[in-house]
């Protein structure tokens, strides 16, 4: 399949909006190439500039932009125009041009291209007291207590390099009781259900409106050996899913956590929580208001680098606490 590369030129400053407009749109499928971020790798990496592709060398000097990776059909198409409409939409109201010049530039890829060149950037990855996220191209050596998650993430979301991600496996593992079963609304990679089933829940059901992310959770899911405790479905939000849960997770964006508010409390077991992220900071009041109205509170919130996660409880059980330690 071939891709259009769709490179917007911002500045650092204007990475971390610009990159919640375009959660907003629904794309989960970019990266960030920014000099001020490069500058701190190769402070990691100065004892092994023999291994610094010349190709990487070269983003010292380079724009910061965010690349999005769009299809060639009639879908794609749309969503080009939706992204320009965007970017016009921020250069019109940045009068101080404090998000740089906000300009398009357009590319052809080919799959392969896109799938294989990213890589290079992800390697692995720590994320709370005990998930080791680890590419499934990269070697690692464990150390006592890890909980080593492998992920070939592909095309879909999730790799635990984002914020969002990253906030949302955090309160997971402090959430997951052995034997809990986990609901994962928006799933991507699978990331979220592998890594509580390896956390120690017994099941995890995951949907995704995308069916090559459903067929990507379920290959990670292989990779990791816990095919036979993860079930991933093509739906809408909750439309294919029956039953109760322990806890639901919902790392998507703010629109659709305000959709998904008014059907969690019928999935959700009695002592359940909610866990919801991607949720950039200027709308995390609307989501915090919908969640109270849907008979939720919130127990705990987390920021970082603009982004907010929370856990919720039933009204009225907000100290029943079932947290691991």
């Amino acid at each position: 399949m071939e891709w259009t590369e769709v490179s917007i030129y911002t500045s650092s400053e204007g990475v971390e909006l610009l990159c919640g407009k375009l959660l907003e749109l629904g794309i989960n499928g970019f990266a960030v190439e920014d000099a001020r971020d490069f500058e701190e790798f190769l402070s990691q990496t100065t004892p092994h500039w023999d291994y610094v592709d010349d190709s990487l060398l070269s983003l010292r000097q380079a724009e910061t932009r965010v690349i999005v990776y769009l299809p060639q059909n009639a879908q794609g198409a749309q969503m080009l125009a939706a992204v320009s409409a965007m970017v016009r939409q921020l250069k019109d109201t940045d009068d101080s041009q404090r998000m740089g010049r906000l300009e398009l530039s357009c590319g052809s890829l080919r799959e392969e291209d896109w799938e294989n060149n990213w890589k290079q950037y992800y390697k692995p990855l720590r994320v709370g007291k005990r998930l080791v996220i680890v590419p499934c191209w990269e070697n690692y050596a464990c150390q006592e207590g890890d909980v080593l998650l492998t992920l070939d993430p592909g095309m879909a979301f999730g790799t635990g390099t984002h914020a969002t991600t990253r906030l949302c496996l955090e309160l997971l593992e402090e959430s997951v009781i052995p034997g809990c079963t986990i609901l994962d609304v928006g799933c991507g990679s699978g990331i979220l259900s592998i890594g509580g089933v390896l956390l120690g829940a017994s099941r995890a059901d995951g949907v995704d409106i995308d069916q090559l992310a459903v067929k990507i959770a379920g290959e990670n899911a292989a990779l990791n050996q816990v095919e036979h405790k993860v079930h991933f479905v093509q739906g809408d939000l909750t439309e294919k899913i029956s039953g109760q849960y322990d806890i639901i997770c919902a790392n998507i964006v703010a629109d659709v956590i305000i959709r998904l508010c008014p059907d969690i409390l019928r999935f959700l077991k009695p002592d359940g929580v909610f866990l919801a992220s991607g949720i950039i900071d200027e709308r995390a009041v609307e989501v915090e208001k919908a969640i109270d109205a849907c008979g939720l509170s919130i127990v705990q919130r987390r920021e970082e680098d603009g982004w907010v996660a929370l856990l919720c409880r039933r009204k009225g059980e907000e100290t029943h606490a079932k947290i691991l330690h």
